[in-house]
């Protein structure tokens, strides 16, 4: 695979783990808010919290795959966010 195209599947993979990054803080914050309220369930609580350990550890092999670009690709490429895309 040529640096081109490694640096296009990096910039994807990259813009993917921070659609996944800010999808799980959603997650993790309806748990804790979940979790601060009598109300909620014990079951509801439960699954909340194996939703964001198995994204935890999702996000963990995630990022893996991610470093193992980078080091292959030799550099971090610019990603513009989501904000500065036309």
């Amino acid at each position: 695979m040529d640096k081109a195209e490694l640096e296009t599947l990096t910039v994807a993979a990259i813009r993917e783990h921070r659609r996944l990054l800010a999808a799980d803080q959603a997650v993790y914050e309806e748990w804790i808010r979940a979790s601060e309220d009598p109300t909620i369930a014990s079951s509801v609580l439960e699954t909340l919290q194996e939703e964001h350990f198995a994204r935890q550890k999702r996000a963990a092999a995630q990022q893996d795959e991610l470093s193992d670009m980078l080091d292959a690709l030799g550099f971090v490429p610019a990603v513009p966010t989501d904000d500065d895309v036309s």
